[in-house]
């Protein structure tokens, strides 16, 4: 589990193909967590178990699904990632409940820096019923706020603070994109639940 606030951003520093997948290494920079084997960091709002620490950097494993369904597969040596780790009793939730299960990827269509700086987003159309106005949303990882919703058109806009621009990898979004999204996952019980328990009424 994890809140959305990024705690820092690394720099890829391998990406090398394995039997099972691809083993990517990350350089967490100036961040002075020490994960152990075993322990869990989400890189770019993607879940990844900590399988060694080198002088290079962590070490993941990412299989196939996850590289099919996330930006992992697309990164390459120099590639930034946001970095998280897990919620622990001590840690503020100052964002929102985030699994770390990404989505779906989602397209950068159109960044306006005039007034303020809004990024907007088409997500695969079966998110779009888990986005609400005010609601919450993860992207690359960072929690937050739906400032725009329009379901007919299919996609999302965000306002990015100073603050998370600079402690993020979000400045660097550019029109054409894939962003990993994660949907609140509170909305997401609350529609599943409501669609099954209308199909079991038959309606």
């Amino acid at each position: 589990m994890f809140t959305g606030l990024v705690q820092a951003v690394g720099t890829l520093a391998v990406s090398n193909p394995t039997d099972t997948g691809r083993r990517l290494v990350i350089d967490p920079g100036a961040w002075d967590h020490v994960p152990a084997p075993g322990d869990s960091i989400a890189v770019s709002g993607c879940c990844l178990t900590v399988v060694g620490v080198t002088d290079v950097g962590w070490a993941f494993d990412a299989i196939p699904e996850t590289l099919a369904k996330t930006t992992l597969g697309g990164l390459e040596a120099g590639s930034r990632v946001n970095l998280e780790h897990a919620v622990t009793a001590s840690t503020p939730m100052g964002g929102h409940f985030v699994q770390g299960h990404v989505d779906g990827v989602g397209r950068v269509t159109r960044i306006d820096t005039g007034d303020g700086w809004r990024v907007r987003v088409e997500p695969p159309a079966d998110l779009m019923k888990f986005m609400i106005p005010k609601g919450s949303v993860t992207i690359e990882g960072v929690s937050l706020t739906l400032a725009a919703v329009e379901a007919g058109a299919g996609w999302i806009e965000v306002a990015l603070i100073p603050e998370t621009l600079d402690r993020t990898t979000l400045r660097g979004l550019a029109a054409g994109d894939g962003v990993n999204l994660e949907a609140d996952m509170l909305v997401r019980a609350v529609v599943q639940t409501t669609e099954t328990v209308l199909e079991a009424r038959g309606g």
